[in-house]
């Protein structure tokens, strides 16, 4: 029985349940009809491998006064990666460039698959694919401008960031709200945890005490 007789809802519970429902309806207005009709693609996917320059990073290229290259990540960017590992799911990084910065975030994030100075990236989805024995339909991937383009067009689920190339925004399953280095590679991420009903179970430590 709840409320105080009658079994009508006491004032904080209608609140609650008011609250619930504002929830929920902001979420179908984030979360609308593309991020639903990409859960069914993005339900198989077993690896999701990304480029780093313009999705990881905003692709902007620093360089020291030593010569070496330095990069900025974000922190959202980097948690959405460790849930969607968490949610079984194995993250690698392909790039046509070479950087530090690149192996000590890759180690940060615990990516062990990392590939670096990639002048054909698609020479290396196949040598994964074969390796690991994988189709396309358990690959995600994703790019931001014309070199990534022979990737996207070959996994089960492509996705790129809201400042891509327009090229690459035309072809791809999914195009995130946020920019590159951004915050858009955990939208990617949350979309896969979803697709695999993880989030629940990932959200929960963080809504007890000391989660």
């Amino acid at each position: 029985m709840t409320g105080i007789e009658g079994g009508y809802p006491s004032d904080c519970e209608l609140t609650q349940g008011l609250r619930q429902r504002a929830m929920a309806r902001h979420q179908d207005d984030e979360r609308g009809y593309v991020w639903r009709s990409c859960l069914a693609k993005a339900q198989p996917v077993v690896l999701f491998l990304l480029d780093v320059d313009g999705v990881l990073t905003d692709g902007t290229i620093t360089y020291t006064k030593a010569g070496d290259e330095s990069k900025s990540f974000h922190t959202r960017d980097g948690l959405g990666l460790r849930l969607v590992q968490k949610a079984g799911v194995e993250v690698g990084l392909i790039t046509a460039r070479t950087s530090e910065a690149v192996s000590r975030r890759a180690q940060d994030l615990g990516i062990s698959l990392v590939f670096q100075g990639v002048g054909k990236k698609i020479a290396v989805l196949e040598k994964i694919m074969a390796e690991r024995h994988l189709e396309k339909s358990q690959i995600a991937y994703m790019g931001d401008d014309w070199l990534d383009l022979p990737l996207l067009t070959r996994v089960g689920f492509a996705a790129t960031v809201a400042d891509g190339a327009l090229e690459v925004k035309r072809l791809v399953d999914f195009v995130a709200r946020q920019a590159g280095g951004r915050g858009a590679v955990r939208e990617v991420c949350e979309l896969i945890i979803e697709a695999k009903g993880q989030t629940a179970n990932l959200l929960a430590p963080y809504l007890t005490a000391g989660g």
